[in-house]
């Protein structure tokens, strides 16, 4: 993608009434355009989507596809996509709004932060689609699902909150085992190495991302972990 194109995504970002942007990691904040500052954090619901349904997030949402698909499969369930790069932003945000979802939005951001945005058991759920797998164990840390990010989730989960991992790729998807195994806060409820050898697969997980659909043609195998949030 050209410069130029990115620059004009990211300027239509602007206008979009459902993007919420954090553009400086040292000033905390979500705006809706350059000079207009919001704070929903704790009423997504209330102030946002103006009804009170359970909050689904989508870490490291991409171009957005699994969250719009999530959003048309279930519309009484209100969603946001976050990712950090504008252009994936721009593009689930201007197909969700051609499809006129108002139960979708997304916040462009590090995931590092998602804590400062949202409260106190605030979030019903969270789903990882093929997020980065950081191979090399000296960026482990980085990956959505290392003790870093787990402790960040729950900050904002409530009690028996579901996250969901789904990924191409057999070494995160291991390292997610082991780490939720040895903590006392999460409890893995099912695991499967490739769910498409499932009798019957639930319609949610049968969603396909641009980069699954690719995994699939190349043969590799999709896998999925569900788990729970048990913190008291």
């Amino acid at each position: 993608m050209s410069k130029r194109n990115k620059l004009l995504k990211f300027s239509e970002n602007l206008s979009f009434p459902n993007v919420f942007e954090n553009f400086s990691f040292k000033e905390v904040q979500l705006y809706q355009n350059v000079n207009q500052k919001v704070d929903f954090k704790s009423c997504w619901n209330s102030n946002y989507f103006k009804r009170n349904r359970p909050l689904v997030l989508e870490l490291a949402c991409g171009g957005g596809e699994y969250c719009i698909g999530m959003a048309q499969l279930d519309p009484e369930r209100n969603y946001i996509g976050i990712d950090i790069k504008g252009a994936r932003i721009w593009r689930g945000a201007k197909n969700s709004i051609q499809k006129n979802l108002s139960n979708i939005a997304f916040v462009r951001t590090k995931i590092e932060l998602i804590s400062n945005f949202f409260g106190s058991e605030e979030v019903d759920e969270i789903w990882i689609t093929f997020p980065d797998p950081f191979l090399k164990n000296s960026k482990s840390i980085k990956r959505l699902t290392s003790d870093l990010f787990l402790d960040i989730y729950q900050k904002i989960l409530k009690p028996n909150a579901k996250l969901h991992l789904k990924t191409d790729d057999q070494t995160l998807y291991e390292f997610t085992l082991e780490v939720l195994k040895n903590r006392e806060d999460y409890k893995i409820i099912e695991h499967f190495n490739d769910i498409y050898k499932l009798p019957e697969i639930p319609a949610i997980l049968q969603l396909k991302t641009h980069y699954e659909l690719k995994h699939l043609e190349d043969g590799r195998l999709i896998k999925y972990i569900q788990f729970q949030n048990i913190k008291k």
